[in-house]
């Protein structure tokens, strides 16, 4: 890879795993189009953990508060603080990882294909708009420290969903929680929260994997990919946070479909 690609792949993951566009869409599809060859495993550890780096170090104080009331909750085995909303993140992971397990063979062969993330990335797009439009119709919309635990059930069964290519982590469960009555911000800073655990999972088996390839690690390029995926990443979320309540989901939803129509266009047929 040359530094070009470093930088453009970086910076594409960081903007792209927090908008509700599909960053795994965006890191297969852009060295095809742009003729690269496949940036390879490593490289996509060091922009996964720069994400996660980014989304940690900007919700410091609610992990931490949220760690701290989650640890006092076993010991005293009763809801603490912000205990609630912990284990609402860890409640909400258990079907993404069971999913993950049981199909990401059959996912990695046989979904990863343009076709399949041009119909995902539409038919999403579209959902995700419909949710926002029932969204603005709610009188009361909620945080995401009033979800009940068939919401939780709800937005991580959605959460499984994003394991196929152009779907959107972020983008799937931020249109469960708007389906079910949470505020705008509050279905986006709960889905911020769930990438951490996602994170640290698919992290963590794609490091196996690159452990049993025991191919030549490209060291500078995985540091520069770090870097420049958290700075961007960390910039995208305080962006959005900043702008969700006043340009809602509609920009979102138009770019995914552009794209997706673009991609029938390049490879319908193919």
């Amino acid at each position: 890879m040359d530094f070009i690609q470093i930088v453009i792949l970086a910076i594409l993951q960081g903007l792209t795993e927090f908008l509700p566009i599909s960053s795994s869409a965006h890191l297969i599809l852009f060295p095809r189009l742009a003729g690269w060859d496949d940036q390879g495993l490593a490289f996509d550890v060091a922009v996964h953990l720069g994400t996660l780096v980014a989304v940690v170090w900007y919700f410091r104080d609610e992990v931490t508060a949220m760690t701290k009331d989650w640890a006092a909750s076993l010991v005293r085995r009763q809801r603490v603080g912000d205990s609630r909303l912990a284990w609402a993140v860890i409640l909400g992971t258990i079907p993404v990882g069971l999913a993950g397990l049981l199909f990401k063979g059959f996912i990695e062969q046989e979904l990863r294909s343009p076709l399949v993330i041009a119909w995902t990335t539409i038919g999403f797009g579209l959902l995700l708009w419909v949710a926002d439009l029932h969204g603005r119709k709610v009188a009361q919309p909620r945080s995401e420290h009033a979800l009940s635990r068939r919401d939780i059930l709800l937005i991580g069964c959605a959460q499984a969903l994003a394991l196929i290519p152009g779907t959107s982590r972020s983008g799937v469960t931020m249109t469960a929680g708007l389906l079910l009555g949470l505020s705008r911000s509050g279905a986006a800073r709960f889905s911020f929260l769930l990438s951490i655990p996602v994170i640290v999972l698919a992290g963590g088996l794609s490091a196996l994997d690159l452990v049993r390839e025991e191919h030549a690690v490209d060291w500078s390029a995985m540091a520069w990919g770090v870097v420049l995926s958290a700075i961007s990443a960390y910039l995208c979320i305080h962006v959005f946070l900043k702008l969700l309540d006043r340009i809602g989901m509609l920009p979102f939803v138009i770019y995914r479909l552009a794209l997706g129509g673009l991609l029938l266009v390049l490879f319908w047929g193919h």
